[in-house]
Formats: structure tokens, sequence, C-alpha cells
């Protein structure tokens, strides 16, 4: 059975960080691409970063330079560091397993003073 747990999310001021985790089970993680998204309220879901099986990665233009995707094939877990956090990264933060419909239940960040 296929799952994925996200944890690290929480309440940071602007310009803080934190490190989201997301822990797979069941699958081998090293042979799968793996992707971060966000929802904030009303709006749609979209692509944070992603990482490839060869740890090539593709980033949102509105978070490059500040938020870094990573994984552990070790301890199956793929990373979200975020640094120079901004009041519109507030969303709950979900990892996939690209190009499935495997998804973790997703962690809240809220940035906000």
């Amino acid at each position: 059975q296929v799952q994925l747990e996200e944890s690290g999310g929480g309440l940071v001021q602007p310009g803080g960080s934190l490190r989201l985790s997301c822990a797979a089970s069941g699958i081998i993680v090293r042979c799968n691409a793996m992707g971060w998204y966000r929802q904030a309220p009303g709006k749609q879901r979209e692509l944070v970063a992603s990482i490839s099986s060869v740890r090539s990665t593709n980033y949102a233009g509105s978070v490059k330079g500040r938020l870094t995707i990573s994984r552990d094939n070790a301890k199956k877990t793929v990373y979200l560091q975020m640094n120079s956090l901004k009041p519109e990264d507030t969303a709950v933060y979900y990892c996939r397993i690209e190009s499935s419909d495997y998804w973790g239940q997703g962690t809240q960040v809220t940035v906000s003073s």
C-alpha cells in the first residue's frame, strides 16, 4: 500500500524558514519523480517543485531561489526547504508521486506576522 505523509508545516513570520518532509512507504522512492504542490484558499492546486529520479529539479517561477526540493532515497523521503517565506506562500502543501493519483494528506504552512 502506497502512503505519503507530509510533516514540518506551521506558522512562521515573513522572511522565515521551514523544511517540509514527505515520507513515503510502499514504493521505491528512487524510481519515481516526486512533486510538491500547494493550494491556497480559493485557489487551484499548483505545482511548486518537482524532482526526477535522477535528481533534476523544476520550480515554479514564484518560488525559484527561495525553495529547494531534495530527496533522500535511503530514507524514502523528499524535502522542501523553504526560505525567505512570504505571506503569499501560505497554503496547504502536498507531496505527490508524479504522474500518479498518490497524494499525501497535506501540511499547513502559514506565513504571517
